[in-house]
């Protein structure tokens, strides 16, 4: 079966072989994806190197928190990704993003203030969770517009920390 996995605007072709290979940009590699426990925390193994993910749903697409890094996924069909496409259409990354908790916990600090310009990958905060610190990146370049969240607070899984635009 055939998908494309948009990630923060950026569309990568999938397909899956069998239960542990996929082809991704046209490599074949062996995975193996495995929740731990109840928790919305997976292990994850690609050509032999682990990784854990925090992934939960939201909305029509998954909040991946991956190697410090969180992204927001939507995987489609290829057939009905391209059949929906309208032609000449082109992703354009507008709008407010939501930074928003990949998990419970506390914030650490909060790295950027209202006002202020940040460059993609830029760490925008630190949540500690299960006595993890994970950097949460900005996804795109843009501006800090509100900030949710101080350094002290417990934050819900799913819970808006701060908007940039």
């Amino acid at each position: 079966m055939k998908y494309i996995a948009t990630i923060n605007g950026n569309e990568y072709p999938i397909e899956v072989i069998d239960e542990r290979h996929i082809r991704l940009n046209g490599a074949v590699q062996e995975v193996d994806f495995v929740a731990i426990g109840n928790q919305p925390v997976y292990s994850l193994i690609i050509d032999g190197k682990s990784y854990e993910a925090y992934i939960c749903p939201e909305g029509d697409a998954w909040q991946v928190l991956l190697i410090g890094q969180q992204y927001e996924v939507k995987v489609e069909e290829e057939r009905e990704k391209r059949l929906s496409r309208p032609v000449g259409a082109a992703a354009v990354e507008t709008g407010e993003f939501h930074l928003k908790a990949p998990m419970p916990g506390l914030i650490v600090s909060v790295a950027v203030q209202e006002g202020e310009e940040v460059k993609k990958g830029q760490v925008l905060a630190i949540l500690e969770s299960m006595k993890m610190q994970n950097e949460l990146r900005s996804p795109r370049a843009g501006k800090v517009t509100r900030i949710r969240v101080r350094a002290g607070e417990s934050v819900e899984q799913k819970q808006t920390l701060l908007s940039v635009a």
